[in-house]
């Protein structure tokens, strides 16, 4: 995996606090555990944003909505999606 710099939520701004705590409000329950945390539990894929609070939130509160329990699809439908988009994409997230 490629090292990039980041910030952890100890050091953050109110700005990127806001976008990371925003974006997981958007995210199923089990979701919360992240599959690869940082030391401070930050999930590894959305730390990787923290020098742009705005495209963190952006990025990841789309796949929030795309999860929402208020859309026609059934959980394990849109779990089954997700699941085939990561395996195309041969990433394990």
């Amino acid at each position: 995996m490629t090292w990039i710099r980041t910030i952890p939520l100890t050091e953050a701004d109110e700005k990127l606090r806001h976008a990371i705590e925003d974006q997981r409000g958007l995210y199923p329950i089990e979701y919360k555990t992240p599959v690869h945390p940082t030391g401070d539990g930050t999930s590894g894929i959305v730390a990787s944003h923290s020098l742009i609070p705005d495209a963190l939130f952006h990025a990841f509160s789309t796949f929030g909505a795309l999860m929402s329990p208020d859309l026609p699809l059934a959980r394990h439908q849109h779990e089954m999606i997700a699941t085939m988009v990561s395996v195309t994409n041969r990433c394990v997230y």
